[in-house]
């Protein structure tokens, strides 16, 4: 069974400096049909204007995932990490006991557009810790590339859940198939582009839930970026 999530469905915050369309119930949005898919908490699409960005704030338990589409994300946290995500990066932060972090547009010039993605870890009480790692564009080309898993497993990010991350670029004409085992499930977030799966079209922002499928295949309309996580 595969459900689609139609980007135009999904929660929207809007302030001068940020544009954030929410997945699944976020903040001020709340969709009691839409609360998450398994251990998948929040997909939150982010464009934020130069200079601007999220002040020094706390989250705990909690694994948070970001991957940017456009421009740099700059972090700075209560651990000592400081560091700028770019296209093809990877950062995974496990809040844990509690952690404390900013994130900003550095640019002066160029927006920000990401993806925040939290994932619920296994077990509550971890401590803090953060991760980030370069995934190059020939790596993602025309093939799934797992990008976060337990263990940090195939040079991957590592994530404290039954969780595996997925990222791919495909041209137009190219489509991957991801086979899945008994009793997982999928999420698919649409980056950019257009893509088919199963007779049905997608678009940026779209999402898609597919479980008690042998495999999805996703085909390529046009030159498209897409996340696919596959969970416990």
């Amino acid at each position: 069974m595969i459900s689609f999530r139609d980007r135009m469905a999904r929660g929207q915050s809007r302030t001068g400096w940020l544009d954030s369309r929410h997945t699944f119930s976020f903040a001020h949005y709340q969709d009691p049909a839409h609360t998450g898919f398994r251990s998948l908490r929040v997909i939150n699409e982010d464009r934020v204007i130069p200079g601007a960005g999220f002040p020094r704030h706390g989250h705990s338990d909690m694994e948070i995932i970001s991957y940017v589409l456009d421009g740099a994300l700059e972090h700075k946290d209560s651990l000592g990490n400081g560091t700028v995500i770019r296209p093809g990066d990877v950062q995974r932060m496990s809040a844990g006991t509690g952690i404390l972090h900013s994130e900003f547009n550095p640019s002066n010039a160029e927006p920000l557009h990401f993806l925040q993605i939290w994932i619920i870890p296994d077990h509550a009480g971890l401590p803090p810790s953060y991760e980030q790692r370069t995934f190059p564009i020939e790596e993602r080309r025309g093939r799934l590339r797992l990008v976060a898993a337990p263990a940090g497993r195939d040079g991957t990010v590592a994530v404290h859940q039954d969780a595996r991350l997925f990222v791919a670029n495909l041209e137009a004409g190219e489509s991957v198939v991801h086979e899945i085992e008994h009793g997982r499930g999928l999420w698919l977030q649409l980056a950019r582009g257009i893509v088919t799966v199963k007779g049905t079209e997608m678009r940026e922002g779209d999402g898609a839930a597919v479980e008690d499928e042998p495999a999805i295949a996703i085909e390529a309309d046009t030159d498209a970026e897409f996340l696919l996580f596959d969970l416990g």
